[in-house]
């Protein structure tokens, strides 16, 4: 919660009433390396990650919706805030990137399915309740696995480079 748009997003989000709201991924597991590398909270994060579960209405037009309330919730943050609703996930991913996704039954699938173990983070925004089905071990001394959740070689390479690329202490072990 160093990171004032981090804070400000857990604060604000219970407010529109999201099921299963998460603030995930990126904004929280690269404040850790911030804080350990001396770097603001908030650098190098190009968005933050928001994640809900709706299996009520999978329609395009209401995930819409919550992304414009959202928008319109942190405005004044001057963040790139991006929104998902879980549950409609499997409807479009296989078309924007080339392959299958299985259909969630929660924003923690969701959140599990990230592919480096140790960015699986989440903060459910209504209770303040941490999520890491991985612990925080690995996140707190660099330690970038594959999720075996999600075994993709090649792309979880391809994504510990970028982090590495940013933070070069991180230590990469190669799947088996």
């Amino acid at each position: 919660m160093a990171n004032p748009a981090n804070a400000a997003l857990v604060a604000r989000l219970p407010a529109l009433g999201l099921n299963q709201c998460h603030l995930v991924a990126g904004c929280l597991f690269q404040a850790v390396w911030n804080r350990a590398s001396g770097h603001a909270p908030g650098w190098g994060i190009k968005d933050y990650d928001i994640f809900y579960f709706d299996d009520g209405d999978l329609s395009w037009d209401a995930e819409d919706g919550v992304i414009r309330a959202v928008d319109a919730l942190t405005a004044d943050l001057g963040v790139t805030v991006e929104v998902r609703n879980q549950a409609r996930v499997h409807l479009w991913y296989a078309e924007r990137f080339g392959t299958g996704y299985p259909q969630l039954r929660s924003a923690r699938d969701g959140i599990d399915r990230y592919l480096i173990a140790c960015t699986c983070v989440g903060i459910e925004v209504a209770t303040g309740e941490f999520y890491a089905p991985d612990g925080l071990d690995d996140l707190a001394r660099g330690v970038l696995r594959m999720n075996p959740r999600n075994p993709r070689p090649a792309l979880f390479r391809e994504k510990a480079e970028s982090y590495r690329s940013r933070w070069p202490w991180l230590t990469v072990v190669e799947p088996e």
